[in-house]
């Protein structure tokens, strides 16, 4: 496949406590990709024990969520959902996966309508393009992407501060963030991941190294 080297350089614009094992949710599988709350009950039904339990994790402080005002309805972010799944072993078999939110941040016009373009016709993938750190964290906070494509600018620090901004946003922990640049060098990769990135594609690159960062970011989510 060739790389995708055409438009791909420079110009701007345009989130172990008891259960009874395995899930046996069968028809009513959630499809969590769409959704960002959930109620009790949903998660009773995704961890397979009783509403009463989950209200217990969530009264005990182990589930952490919020109750709506006026109302002692609780409510769950997904996100933190998967977390406390992940701490307690709880099996995710009961989730099921939709579209990826997929969130690409570049200057360049020609890098986003080349990439919208090809990975709109080869994979499901639920698209959303930005072109500043400023209006990526605005399209963070309404699209809450569940991978997001960043082109490093000149300086890093850009990289950084959207790697905090995500990071310490608690709507927005299932966010993986992959760089994208021509100029990363190895040495560069480790600071990027230790800042808080979670994978690099070192452009020009092909269709398929793009779809698979992206499915294998989506992957470690869910």
């Amino acid at each position: 496949m060739k790389p995708l080297t055409r438009k791909l350089a420079g110009r701007g614009t345009r989130r172990r406590p008891e259960h009874t094992g395995r899930n046996t949710m069968s028809n009513e599988q959630f499809n969590l990709l769409d959704k960002d709350v959930l109620t009790t009950g949903e998660v009773a039904k995704i961890c397979n024990v009783a509403s009463r339990t989950v209200s217990k994790w969530f009264d005990s402080g182990q589930l952490k969520g919020y109750r709506i005002p006026g109302s002692k309805d609780r409510r769950i972010p997904v996100g933190n959902l998967l977390t406390f799944m992940r701490e307690h072993e709880i099996p995710m078999d009961g989730l099921m996966s939709g579209r990826p939110r997929v969130l690409i941040c570049d200057q360049d016009e020609g890098v986003i309508d080349t990439l919208t373009s090809v990975l709109g016709e080869q994979t499901n993938f639920d698209i959303h393009t930005c072109d500043s750190l400023f209006a990526a964290g605005m399209e963070c906070e309404r699209f809450r992407p569940h991978v997001m494509l960043y082109e490093l600018g000149v300086s890093d620090d850009d990289g950084r501060q959207l790697c905090s901004m995500i990071r310490g946003n608690e709507e927005l922990q299932v966010t993986r963030i992959i760089a994208m640049s021509s100029r990363i060098t190895d040495g560069q990769t480790s600071q990027l991941m230790q800042s808080g990135f979670d994978g690099v594609l070192r452009k020009p690159f092909t269709v398929r190294q793009v779809i698979e960062a992206v499915e294998t970011a989506h992957a470690v989510v869910y």
